[in-house]
């Protein structure tokens, strides 16, 4: 079983990029499951307060992304850029001791927005900090989700079919990227 945890970027309650990984954890393919993580709690970074010890929200988080075997970012685009609230969990995530959970972690970057470009300049942005942090990028697929108010139901929820199927066939090729990169495990 792949194991893949999530993350959105977003803190928003009707966020779109939280719709987006809530729909990935529906159609992941057989033989995967996703865990959702949430962000809201990691604090902004500051040296001085790491200096006292690392905040649990940042430990938390820390165990999860080390428990996966991949992790997928969902990511907004704000300003043509990564949301300054995603990057700062990261950076408290990685830092320190931290890093270790990332190097060699197979990541997979998507996004979703209103406008109609989807997230490729935050996608973008992110592959420097995913090399800074030396996590093993997956490029064989890229999912940009462009006008996405119009495919999200009253509730907050992903309903285009057409999307969801992008996504579950997005998220096939990465499972299996996933899969192919993690060593077996041995019976004994």
């Amino acid at each position: 079983m792949a194991r893949i945890f999530g993350l959105s970027g977003s803190l928003r309650r009707a966020s779109f990029n939280a719709a987006l990984l809530r729909a990935a954890a529906d159609v992941m393919p057989d033989g995967a499951a996703l865990r959702i993580g949430s962000i809201a709690d990691v604090p902004l970074y500051n040296g001085d307060l790491e200096a006292e010890g690392t905040p649990e929200p940042v430990l938390q988080q820390r165990e999860q992304i080390a428990a996966a075997d991949g992790l997928l970012l969902v990511t907004p685009e704000y300003n043509n850029g990564i949301p300054g609230v995603f990057k700062n969990a990261l950076d408290w995530i990685g830092s320190g001791p931290g890093a270790a959970v990332f190097r060699g972690k197979p990541v997979a970057v998507i996004g979703a927005s209103p406008g109609g470009f989807g997230t490729i300049m935050a996608q973008t942005q992110w592959l420097q900090v995913l090399r800074a942090l030396q996590a093993r990028q997956y490029h064989e697929g890229r999912l940009l989700v462009s006008g996405v108010g119009k495919l999200v139901d009253d509730r907050g929820d992903l309903t285009d079919a057409a999307t969801r199927e992008r996504l579950a066939g997005f998220l096939a090729g990465f499972v299996t990227w996933v899969q192919r990169s993690v060593p077996a495990v041995k019976e004994p």
